[in-house]
Order: structure tokens, then C-alpha cells, then sequence
């Protein structure tokens, strides 16, 4: 005698479970990252309270200085004190501003992280903003015009470019677009105060060196799916229907092709937010990035803590967001038998 199988009220669909799943791979993750992070900054050499205070002070003054903040107590209770404000929005106090005289001019990291975190936004979404559109131009043409002059120059200029690191792209633009063509400014100075306009010019050599590193991955992995559903069935039934290869590839090829090509761009989105340190310190853009290396230099570990952290969950987060993507997409979970 056969029985129907009753789905339970808490049986979830298999792409929100997935999803779910997903999420909470990224939540271990960051947990793991977390870990890493504090004991990475925790093992660097020398001691915190006298590179704050300098070599001048006495050793009870470094001594009490560590009672202060903590920093005599052992390393699993800081890390649980650390992690348990960041769970609850408290990201710390800051090390600079605290003198040896006693007056305390500290802020807290939040504080400090605010105006970069924006103005590392801005930058990350200015490249996106010329990155994709031209990553997409490139890639469905190199498609279109495949084995031609122009589907190889795009392919060779893009490899070049990837092939250089950010920091040499970043100087060979400062000395072409900033010095013998003085066309942009080759120190980023952003200020609270300008308008739009002036922001994107005072930021647009830092854009330019992060599009011209990202936009090859883009380009070819468009290319890539474009070309791989040309080979398709139904791509050959609308070639032999003598339609036009722009009108193949933009309305049959090109819809079927944004599932692969949107988990292309999550992931480069992802490397676009991490890649920003090395560019906002060589125009000293004031971001994050530059606020990190700042506070290395200094010893700051609050602010290390937390920029570290900002750039890992960005990158889980936007890794997620592309496997999201994907799941989504997948036709075997969104209809399951």
C-alpha cells in the first residue's frame, strides 16, 4: 500500500535552502577569518605600548598603558572581547590621540572608518560604474567578430594589462595622464566638501588603474560564455532562419549568457574591494585601504582589527553573491521534479 509523501510546514524550497546553506558557510568563514586576523596581528614583533607611547617611556607607563587597554590580558579574552563588540557594533577605541601626558584624544574606530569606508565605496563603485559597461562592450564584440584583427588586439591588450601589477599600471598612468600629460591629478586629494563633479576627477586615475585590472577577467569571461552558447541547438536553428549574427548573439545568446556573466562580475566586484589598498596608497587615496596601512605603520591594532575584517566580510559577501547568482540561475533548482 503506498503512501503519499506529506511535506512538512517546514520543508524549505532547494534555492532558498541552498541559499540558507550557503549563508551560513559564510558566517563559519568569517568566524575562521576573524581568528586568523587577530592572532596574525597579535604575533607581529615588538611591543604595542611602547610603539604608542615611544621608546621615551618608562615601564610602568607602558605597563599601565596595557592594563588601560587590555592589553595584559591573555589573547583568548581579548579575542572574545573583540569579537563580542564587533557582534554588537562596537568596533573599539583607537590607540592614536593617547599621549603619554595623560589626555586622552582617542576616537573610536567607527569613527575613524566612517568617511574612508565612503570614500573606498565611491571609488569601488566609479570603477564598476566604467568597468562592467566597457567589460561587456568588449566581450560580446570579441564574440561577435570572433578570430578577427579586433577580437585579437582586445585579447592581447587586456592580458597585458592583468599581466602588470596595480601599483606599476597606477605609475604609468600618474607619469602619462598626471606628469607629461598633466590631464588628471595624480595624488587623489578627496574632501568632504566637493561636489560630485570634482570628486570623479579628483579619483578618476585611481578608477582607471583598477578598471584596467579587472576589466580582462570580465572580458574574456564574457567572451567565453558568449561563444560557448553560440555552439548551442537553438543557435544553429536561428542561424539556418538566416538571422543576422548581431541579432544571434544580443537577442538568443546574450539573455541566456547573464547568469555566468553576472557571477563573473560578483566576483571581480569582490576583488575590486580588496585590490583598493594598494592603489589608495599610491594616489594616498584617503579609503580604507590607506587608513589600514596607516595604522600598521602606527600600530593602531583596533583599527587593523576592523579594516581587516571590513575587507574579508566584503569579499565573503560578495563571493556569496555570486554563488547566489548561480543558484539562482540553476534551472535543475528552480524547477525541482
Amino acid at each position: 500500500m503506498r503512501t503519499a509523501r506529506v511535506e512538512g510546514p517546514l520543508s524549505l524550497h532547494p534555492v532558498l535552502a541552498t541559499i540558507l546553506k550557503r549563508l551560513g558557510l559564510g558566517l563559519i568563514t568569517l568566524f575562521f577569518v576573524s581568528i586568523i586576523i587577530f592572532s596574525s596581528i597579535n604575533l607581529l614583533p615588538g611591543d604595542f605600548g611602547e610603539a604608542v607611547l615611544g621608546q621615551a617611556a618608562t615601564e610602568e607607563t607602558v605597563a599601565a598603558f596595557r592594563r588601560e587597554l587590555g592589553l595584559d590580558q591573555p589573547a583568548v579574552v581579548r579575542y572574545f572581547d573583540w569579537i563580542g563588540g564587533v557582534v554588537q557594533g562596537d568596533l573599539g577605541t583607537s590607540f592614536s590621540g593617547r599621549a603619554s601626558s595623560g589626555i586622552d584624544r582617542s576616537r573610536s574606530v567607527a569613527e575613524l572608518i566612517g568617511p574612508r569606508l565612503e570614500n573606498t565605496l565611491f571609488l569601488a563603485a566609479l570603477t564598476a560604474v566604467i568597468a562592467v559597461p566597457l567589460a561587456l562592450f568588449l566581450g560580446i564584440t570579441a564574440a561577435l567578430w570572433r578570430n578577427t584583427w579586433y577580437d585579437k588586439s582586445a585579447s592581447v591588450t587586456t592580458l597585458t594589462t592583468i599581466s602588470f601589477p596595480e601599483f606599476f599600471v597606477a605609475y604609468i598612468l600618474i607619469l602619462l595622464l598626471g606628469t607629461l600629460w598633466p590631464v588628471f591629478p595624480s595624488l587623489a586629494n578627496v574632501q568632504e566638501d566637493m561636489t560630485l563633479g570634482q570628486r570623479v576627477y579628483a579619483s578618476i586615475l585611481p578608477a582607471l588603474t583598477l578598471t584596467l585590472v579587472i576589466v580582462a577577467h570580465m572580458m574574456r569571461m564574457t567572451r567565453a560564455a558568449i561563444i560557448n552558447l553560440l555552439a548551442s541547438p537553438y543557435i544553429e536553428m536561428a542561424r539556418l532562419k538566416g538571422e543576422s549574427p548581431r541579432r544571434v548573439i544580443l537577442k538568443h545568446a546574450l539573455p541566456n549568457a547573464w547568469a555566468p556573466i553576472a557571477t563573473v562580475i560578483a566576483f571581480n566586484l569582490a576583488y575590486l574591494v580588496v585590490g583598493v589598498v594598494v592603489v589608495e596608497v599610491v594616489f594616498v587615496y584617503p579609503g580604507v585601504g590607506q587608513l589600514m596601512v596607516d595604522a600598521v605603520s602606527s600600530r593602531d591594532i583596533p583599527v587593523v582589527q576592523a579594516c581587516a575584517l571590513f575587507f574579508a566580510s566584503a569579499y565573503i559577501l560578495l563571493n556569496l553573491l555570486a554563488d547566489v547568482i548561480g543558484i539562482v540561475t540553476n534551472p535543475r533548482l528552480l524547477h525541482p521534479k
